[in-house]
């Protein structure tokens, strides 16, 4: 009998790097390139490699993220596919909420219904990358591995930064280090010549395997490691079954980038903007799914744009942009210039006796004002900005915090549903 495939996608980290954006949603729920989530990510990549049984583990802010998964992955009665949706839950057996990757999964192990056979595909919920799962099962089998961990390659000088593996020219993992914080550490690291050699075109001097926590199991090896002490698979459950299991490497060659903080996180969404970027949405092979929303399209007046993404539903007026991402429905008003921005819009419309420029009882409208001028700033949902508004992170200190307004690596977030004056200078 062939065994049957489960993804499983981690949702339920407080998200605390990617504050103030996880303020009132979880990470998976973020949106990205205008119209997405973060989490359609994963969910496409599973869809795309024909694995259907996707479950998704939540536990903090989860009401936004649950509704986006209800309105977008609806399956037909026949295909025996679904997105299922974990939350934490108290029970007789386990009084405690999530405490790790690991812990969530060891709570919901009963409710996967898996053969010891079957094999699991442990995902990220904040990454951006395109693979087919099939070809790392592939390869889990070929070697008949335990625990494949998918790896790509990174320079020496990142290594710091994570997960790091020293892999043998047939992929056993011989070592497992996260976040090694030394020089002779990371060189030691560093990839072999044999397996170099077994790469091919894809290996580079002076660079290390990272893991991608994107992690294949035998559900049996699963479960016995899961009975074991433990909350983390990075920190703590890999490197338990070093020596232990076959743990074997799965070397990734594509795209790939963790969107964990607030700086990769607002440059993997302007990258998109570049004419030919490393991450393609445009791919009709291997599209990515999100909710069909029934939105009018945009209506843009004697705009200048350039290197921008606009989703639908957007009124923009004489404005200039460059290096922009517009998410659904934004209203840019005249004479407003904006450089490098992510805007992620409104949820809905206003009635249409508040949509005038000067909004209703002394507050703005829903959007960016008159002549306004905004530069390396992410604009979070529903923000109303006045007229003659000026927004830049420059001067201002890493970590600043005033009013719903961030500075965090370098970049100046205003939180959602937060009300700038006409006037304003930040």
């Amino acid at each position: 009998m062939c065994p049957k495939v489960i993804c499983v996608i981690m949702g339920g980290g407080r998200g605390s790097r990617l504050s103030p954006l996880t303020q009132s949603r979880c990470k998976p729920a973020v949106p990205l390139a205008g119209k997405y989530r973060l989490v359609d990510i994963p969910i496409s990549n599973c869809l795309n490699s024909k694995y259907n049984r996707i479950y998704l583990l939540t536990q903090f802010n989860t009401a936004s993220l649950h509704r986006h998964i209800q309105e977008s992955y609806r399956f037909d009665a026949f295909g025996g596919g679904f997105v299922d949706i974990l939350s934490a839950e108290q029970t007789e057996r386990d009084q405690n909420w999530y405490q790790g990757t690991a812990d969530a999964v060891r709570q919901n192990l009963s409710h996967f219904n898996c053969r010891d056979e079957d094999i699991f595909i442990i995902l990220s919920g904040d990454q951006l990358y395109r693979m087919d799962f099939r070809d790392i099962v592939a390869h889990h089998l070929q070697l008949n591995a335990d625990v494949t961990i998918a790896s790509t390659l990174v320079s020496k000088e990142r290594a710091h930064e994570l997960g790091i593996m020293r892999v043998g020219y047939d992929y056993s993992i011989k070592e497992f280090v996260e976040k090694p914080n030394t020089p002779e550490l990371i060189d030691s690291l560093i990839i072999s010549d044999e397996l170099c050699a077994e790469l091919k075109n894809m290996c580079k001097l002076n660079h290390c395997l990272a893991s991608m926590g994107i992690y294949v199991f035998r559900a049996k090896t699963l479960k016995d490691a899961l009975e074991q002490k433990g909350t983390d698979f990075g920190k703590e459950i890999i490197p338990t079954l070093l020596g232990k299991v076959r743990l074997c490497s799965y070397v990734f060659e594509g795209y790939w980038e963790d969107i964990g903080t607030i700086g990769s996180f607002f440059n993997a969404n302007l990258m998109l903007t570049d004419t030919v970027p490393p991450f393609n949405f445009f791919d009709k092979k291997n599209c990515i799914y999100m909710n069909p929303r029934y939105i009018p399209g945009s209506k843009i007046n004697s705009c200048r744009m350039s290197r921008t993404i606009m989703a639908e539903g957007c009124i923009i007026s004489n404005a200039t942009i460059d290096r922009a991402v517009l998410g659904l429905r934004s209203i840019i008003r005249d004479g407003s210039k904006l450089t490098n921005v992510l805007m992620m819009g409104e949820d809905k419309y206003e009635n249409n006796a508040d949509l005038d420029d000067d909004g209703k009882k002394g507050i703005p409208a829903l959007g960016i004002g008159k002549n306004c001028v905004i530069s390396n700033t992410i604009l979070d949902k529903d923000v109303r900005i006045g007229n003659n508004v000026f927004i830049s992170p420059e001067g201002k200190p890493e970590g600043y915090e005033h009013n719903n307004i961030y500075v965090r690596d370098g970049v100046l977030i205003v939180a959602r549903g937060t009300v700038i004056p006409d006037n304003t200078v930040i």
